[in-house]
């Protein structure tokens, strides 16, 4: 028959206090002898699980002689058990070993009680064991699901950080080490993603989402909001602007812009300040496909005042037409003059049609540009007038 009365339950209090040590002994070598996570555990790892243990068979005893006639409080639990270990503990060892330990606990401490408890006591103990245990597990889920929280807002603005120094050109070892504490596998070439933020995009959602995507493509990334920004940095990219289009339904309306391929994430910001520039200058292209790549804005990047741009329509167009055949310039020059006209060109030029046709395809070669296409056009005329000015 359960026990009703004070003296009942001050005598059960009393057993009970005087068999904690055991009990948690007794549960601590269960563990031992069955939980093979638990041996490999460091010391202090193993220091941490004893000292839950005790607490929360001395946060049983001290519930049950308050009274323990309620379920306790959640917020309760978590103080009289948890808060004797650090939440570091969180991160050793997982939410499922947890529970294991609690149930074997519980299960330890019900093989005990009746040996060490008188019996006209230990029916109402045994289901005072029973309640307390299932609200153990509840404020284990309770922490584990706190410590997950803080975590991910710890990531967040770690993660912030990594890609405010990529957009600084302030990639030390210390930032590379901060963004593998993240995620970051650094494998593979790099390129910077920049476009508009979603409009909700106040939590870290967006950029879960932009990590979500990116996995599924076998790619690395990492991505903040910076402003009205959304910026997402990939790694272990092959074809960038198909690697992009992964991501590009995450940001908000408006041009999205792929940089240059950097060699890895310590050489992205090169990455960042061309896509960034290149951002600032897709207003003059309506019509860009999205993602677009900073190479494919070179004229209106050019125009803006871009000077990489402007360094870029030299080094690797101008400069390869000059170096190659002296009439390759003279043919393109000509080929403009006259309209784009095949025959008007080659009497331009007193060579065949020919002739010409083949010029305009090692042009094409070289550069990547075909004369006779309107925007290819315009960038390599912009490309001669650089090239003339910086000779």
């Amino acid at each position: 028959m359960s026990p009703t009365g004070p003296a009942e339950r001050a005598k059960a209090t009393k057993q009970l206090r005087a068999a904690t040590g055991s009990l948690s002994t007794a549960a601590t070598s269960r563990m031992e002898a069955d939980l093979a996570w638990f041996r490999e555990l460091g010391a202090e790892e193993r220091s941490w699980v004893g000292m839950i243990v005790q607490a929360g068979v001395k946060g049983f005893v001290d519930w049950f002689a308050d009274g323990g006639g309620t379920d306790p409080h959640d917020d309760e639990v978590v103080v009289q058990v948890f808060g004797v270990a650090p939440r570091a503990m969180a991160g050793a060892v997982d939410l499922h070993q947890t529970v294991d330990l609690i149930k074997l606990t519980i299960r330890e401490v019900e093989a005990n009680i009746e040996r060490l408890l008188e019996p006209d006591v230990f029916e109402e103990v045994h289901a005072a064991v029973l309640r307390y245990g299932r609200e153990v597990a509840f404020a284990t889920a309770e922490v584990y699901a706190r410590a997950a929280e803080v975590r991910g807002r710890w990531d967040a603005r770690l993660e912030a950080l990594v890609v405010d120094s990529v957009l600084r050109a302030e990639t030390d070892e210390t930032v590379l080490s901060r963004a593998s504490a993240v995620g970051w596998a650094a494998r593979g070439e790099v390129v910077v993603v920049v476009g508009t933020a979603p409009e909700d995009a106040g939590g870290t959602g967006v950029v879960d989402a932009v990590r979500r995507a990116a996995a599924e493509r076998g790619l690395d990334a990492l991505g903040a909001v910076q402003g009205h920004l959304l910026v997402v940095i990939l790694g272990g990219v092959a074809t960038p602007e198909k690697d992009a289009a992964a991501v590009v339904g995450l940001f908000g309306e408006g041009p999205v812009v792929v940089g240059p391929v950097a060699t890895d994430l310590a050489h992205a910001h090169a990455s960042a300040s061309v896509a960034l520039g290149a951002l600032r200058a897709a207003v003059g292209w309506p019509d860009a496909p999205r993602p677009v790549s900073a190479h494919d804005l070179l004229p209106e990047r050019i125009l803006a005042g871009d000077a990489t741009a402007r360094a870029e329509a030299v080094d690797q167009i101008y400069a390869p037409l000059a170096d190659s055949r002296g009439e390759l310039v003279e043919t393109l020059v000509a080929y403009f003059a006259n309209g784009g006209g095949i025959e008007a060109t080659s009497r331009a030029l007193f060579v065949h049609a020919n002739t010409v046709r083949y010029r305009l395809g090692q042009i094409g070669d070289l550069t990547g540009l075909t004369p006779s296409v309107p925007r290819d056009a315009l960038v390599l005329q912009l490309a001669l007038v650089l090239g003339r000015q910086a000779a």
